[in-house]
């Protein structure tokens, strides 16, 4: 110890200086990427090999409108829309009844059964490709959306319950006892005064299930042969020649995919924050 009394802590300004030049670093890992593709998506593929990081010279405007302009990228993005919107109605449909009883129900097995769901998170989508190619197969769902839907909820029920679950623990007892005495049964409660209060969690954990839904490429990749059922991911196939491939269309193409969900997030981030921590008071 110092002699003289504890050490000088370090000047006043240094911590957040330190954590404005963390925020400035985290900044540009994220928007350089953007901002390089938003640029490769204005120039031609010559001009992207030889002049990766300047600017299009001359400006190709025609890669975006060209997209713009195209049939399939409107289906694409509507496929991507209803599949992600579908998702997220059976994620939650399914998973309301399932938080509830785990969250309002004591029976035998409870703690047991919650952890088997929980256990779900462990498991990467890739590692069940296979058997569930040879599933899907087998109950003719490719080239079927719900061949995508299904699976995915699926998948999306462990985090949607364990968040749920936590909301719905929050709730006091005494709101269900009052609604028991108002002659309200269990389901009653769950419609009529659970999932109205669950509102920012619900919101939460349908935000969840659509981003995941938009941003997911493997499964509808073995799930759609046919062109007609891709969706956005899939779409930057077809710049994809045998020997070549359009890098320039490719970023335009994956720059407008990426504007809807963006702009989603954007006006859902408030309530994915606040429904994630809803339940965070009570165990």
């Amino acid at each position: 110890m110092n002699r003289h009394g504890p050490a000088p802590r370090p000047a006043a300004w240094l911590r957040p200086l330190t954590l404005h030049a963390i925020a400035w670093a985290v900044g540009a890992f994220v928007v350089v990427p953007l901002g390089f593709g938003l640029l490769g998506g204005f120039k031609d593929t010559g001009q992207l090999s030889a002049n990766p990081f300047g600017l299009p010279s001359p400006w190709v405007v025609s890669n975006y409108t060209d997209i713009l302009a195209s049939a399939s990228f409107w289906r694409q993005l509507g496929n991507s829309v209803f599949i992600a919107l579908a998702t997220a109605s059976v994620v939650v449909g399914v998973s309301a009844p399932a938080a509830f009883v785990f969250a309002r129900f004591a029976f035998r097995g409870r703690e047991l059964l919650f952890t088997i769901f929980t256990a779900g998170l462990m498991f990467p989508f890739t590692v069940a490709i296979l058997p569930l190619f040879v599933l899907l197969r087998t109950f003719g769902l490719l080239d079927n959306p719900l061949g995508v839907i299904l699976p995915q909820a699926a998948f999306g029920l462990p985090v949607t319950i364990i968040v749920l679950r936590g909301f719905f623990r929050t709730v006091p007892g005494e709101i269900e006892e009052a609604a028991t005495l108002d002659g309200c049964g269990a389901l009653g409660f769950l419609w009529r005064i659970l999932l109205p209060m669950a509102r920012p969690a619900l919101a939460t954990v349908s935000v969840l299930a659509i981003v995941g839904s938009w941003n997911n490429f493997m499964l509808p990749l073995v799930v759609f042969n046919d062109p007609g059922w891709w969706t956005i991911p899939l779409g930057v196939q077809q710049f994809q020649g045998q020997y070549a491939a359009d890098w320039a269309r490719i970023l335009a193409y994956v720059v407008l995919a990426m504007v809807p969900a963006l702009g989603f997030y954007a006006v859902a981030e408030r309530r994915l924050v606040g429904g994630l921590t809803a339940g965070a008071t009570k165990g």
